[in-house]
């Protein structure tokens, strides 16, 4: 095995990678913190919300599976990865900078902004992660994929941190107007999305002119291994060792909990800790500080401890903090009387705690994917990696919705804890996935 300073030389083709991350990064958590709250101007009921926030996954479920393993096959005189990428993302920040105006006009057309940007959206997440394991040599890709989150952390700290902060300040733009629009029930701050919107127009310019992927592909063309997609699929479900199967069971579990608290923590900010709008967002933004604190360290970690001693490990922290943030309320609040920004810091230490954990099941399952994966099948992984995770995006947020309406809005903290605990004890059964 290479020694950790082997990696020195792929850290700058990784951080130009890494901006396509970026570009999730900063659309992920405005989006969950502020869709949500668009929706309840028109839907009362947490459910509805949460199977509203579902559905657009459902294009995600079935669209980057299939997009990364067309990519597997593309070829073009700039890769197989970058056309997606170059089309995808550039429409994505049209629509992520529509997106508040659409919530100002009607629930159809908010929805259907919401469907064409996660279309988008989803079609370039796979070319997108694939690039990284195209470029970066196997035992290297923990580390890589370390940096990879570290962009999309230090994305998640910029709109969350910074431009969610604009969203209560008020400008007057040339041909939009002003930025806060006063609506029934408060105001829609507009600012955020827009610059959002140029952020990514700038880092998709940046990745597709400096990152020439067929010049540092690790193979070449002639060394690819031709694989059909369904004997792919096939094999991972039918091999002898499970172990790709059950990373796959994990992450299901695992990103039903995420998902799961997610689309609701700006709500919860502003009822339980009686935020504004832009600063309800840090909550999300302390979880993005701590991925860009550990991505790097967590993929260090696991190069040296391995990588199911790292996410087993992470796994158990997430299901204890899940835990104490189900009884936050009652014991900060409640038994400690604190409120104010006292209440809002401990529990934004709670979920930079989260963040810190979170980061390292992250960095290291796709690393542990990707080590079973041919050249040629890379995608295939890739997809089937979104394929489950998309598909706890559908379920989680109606079934927390729901156990919100009926159970109270801490109940999801509850469920989330439970769904770490199995995912814990699922990855215990996985063999493989460490670097040769």
């Amino acid at each position: 095995m290479a020694t950790s300073n082997g990696m020195k030389q792929y850290y700058r083709i990784t951080f130009l990678i890494g901006l396509g991350f970026f570009t999730m990064g900063l659309m992920d958590p405005l989006y969950d913190t502020y869709v949500p709250m668009f929706l309840s101007n028109f839907i009362a009921r947490d459910s509805v919300i949460g199977i509203v926030m579902g559905l657009d996954n459902l294009f995600a479920l079935l669209l980057i599976p299939v997009v990364a393993a067309l990519s597997d096959r593309t070829r073009t005189p700039i890769g197989r990865r970058m056309p997606y990428i170059i089309v995808t993302l550039p429409a994505t920040a049209l629509l992520f900078g529509l997106l508040p105006y659409s919530a100002l006009s009607s629930l159809l057309i908010l929805i259907v902004v919401i469907f064409f940007l996660n279309l988008f959206k989803q079609a370039a997440r796979g070319p997108v992660v694939a690039l990284m394991p195209d470029l970066i040599p196997g035992e290297y890709r923990s580390e890589a994929n370390g940096v990879i989150n570290t962009m999309g952390g230090i994305a998640a700290i910029v709109g969350t941190v910074g431009l969610a902060k604009m969203y209560d300040v008020n400008v007057s733009l040339p041909l939009l107007g002003d930025t806060i629009i006063p609506v029934s029930d408060g105001y829609i701050g507009t600012l955020p999305f827009l610059l959002s919107a140029v952020l990514i127009l700038i880092a998709v310019t940046l990745l597709f002119s400096f990152v020439k992927e067929n010049k540092m592909a690790i193979r070449n063309e002639e060394e690819e291994e031709k694989v059909p997609i369904l004997k792919s699929l096939k094999l991972i479900l039918a091999a002898k060792d499970k172990s790709a199967l059950l990373i796959l069971t994990s992450l299901l579990l695992w990103f039903i909990g995420y998902q799961g608290v997610l689309p609701w923590i700006g709500i919860y900010s502003k009822e339980f800790l009686g935020l504004k709008p832009g600063t309800a967002a840090l909550s999300a933004g302390m979880v993005g500080i701590a991925y860009a604190l550990f991505a790097i360290p967590s993929g260090v970690l696991a190069h040296r401890i391995g990588r199911k001693k790292t996410i087993r490990g992470a796994l158990i922290g997430l299901t204890v903090i899940t835990g104490l943030l189900f009884l936050h309320d009652p014991i900060a609040s409640g038994l400690l009387g604190l409120s104010g920004l006292t209440l809002a810091a401990t529990f934004w230490l709670l979920l930079f705690l989260f963040g810190m954990f979170w980061v390292s099941v992250i960095t290291n399952s796709f690393p542990m994917l990707w080590q079973m994966a041919s050249y040629g099948t890379m995608g295939i992984y890739t997809g089937l990696y979104y394929f489950f995770s998309q598909f706890a995006g559908i379920v989680a947020p109606g079934f927390s919705g729901a156990m919100r309406d009926i159970f109270g809005d801490r109940s999801m903290f509850l469920a989330a804890s439970a769904c770490m605990l199995a995912a814990f004890l699922v990855m215990g059964l996985v063999k493989k996935g460490e670097p040769e």
